[in-house]
């Protein structure tokens, strides 16, 4: 008998909860464009444990966005392999083992909020109890109870964009993608739908991979931040943020924010310096 057969379900949860999330082993992506071979990412490596905020940061064309888009099963890899929650992309995307948040909230304006988030749901064939209870459900976590008979158009951007979370998250998926959610919005709205997002992943334990341009959003919200460099799209370096899961605004202005914000800046500018 395996000793696979001899473990215990105790034991069988516990080796789930340890294995990575997401991992990623010597990751390549060539895009062939009429010009030339575009080579988007190169050899990544990378794991994401369960339960991490894990931001990845970058300047414009670094691949941050392609390599969310991989996991996703947006993008095929040219070479390498990547798993998710142990299953290949393709096999995650149809065990709806992740939601997604993309820049724009891109929400149906001919549908109200809560049919919005309720999409998903019907596509699932949730029944339609279920779906009006996770709907009321992710109304309150992102705190738009009562606005769910409100059409897109009523609502602010930053409303608009708690909607879209809630939707990712309204079949309960154990992973969160979010491609800067938060990029277009000015800075008080930000901030707060940064603090706000802190929250709603204290409440779900959910793991969450992050897009930003932003130092100081990657270091306010991240567990871990993966510095990318451009030409092509490679990891500089991984740096921990361990500022603790109680974290205020204030904390921004703390000798520790800053020094890891600094950090982050000087992996930035050393990764501009590679040559392909």
């Amino acid at each position: 008998m395996s000793e696979a057969a001899l473990a215990s379900p105790e034991d069988m949860a516990e080796a789930r909860a340890a294995a990575p999330v997401i991992e990623a082993r010597d990751l390549n992506l060539v895009f062939q464009t009429a010009d030339a071979p575009v080579h988007a990412l190169k050899d990544i490596d990378l794991s994401v444990r369960r339960g991490e905020f894990v931001s990845f940061i970058g300047p414009s064309g670094c691949g941050k966005t392609t390599l969310l888009r991989v996991i996703a099963d947006l993008e095929r890899p040219t070479s390498g392999t990547i798993t998710v929650n142990g299953m290949t992309p393709d096999e995650a995307r149809r065990a709806r083992a992740y939601g997604y948040v993309f820049q724009a909230a891109a929400l149906y304006p001919w549908r109200t909020i809560e049919k919005n988030i309720a999409l998903p749901l019907e596509i699932m064939g949730f029944a339609r109890a279920e779906r009006e209870s996770r709907v009321a459900a992710g109304l309150d976590l992102v705190g738009l109870t009562g606005f769910g008979s409100k059409f897109p158009w009523q609502l602010s951007g930053g409303m608009q964009q708690r909607a879209s979370i809630a939707r990712a998250l309204a079949f309960d998926p154990d992973l969160l993608l979010m491609d800067e959610p938060f990029g277009a919005l000015d800075e008080i709205v930000r901030d707060h739908l940064n603090a706000e997002l802190l929250k709603l992943w204290a409440k779900t334990d959910k793991t969450i991979v992050f897009v930003t341009h932003s130092i100081p959003e990657a270091v306010f919200l991240s567990t871990r931040i993966v510095v990318m460099s451009p030409r092509p799209g490679r990891i500089h370096e991984v740096i921990d943020c361990d500022l603790g899961p109680d974290r205020p605004l204030e904390i921004r202005e703390t000798p520790e924010f800053l020094m890891i914000a600094h950090r982050v800046r000087e992996g930035l500018r050393a990764g501009h310096g590679y040559e392909d």
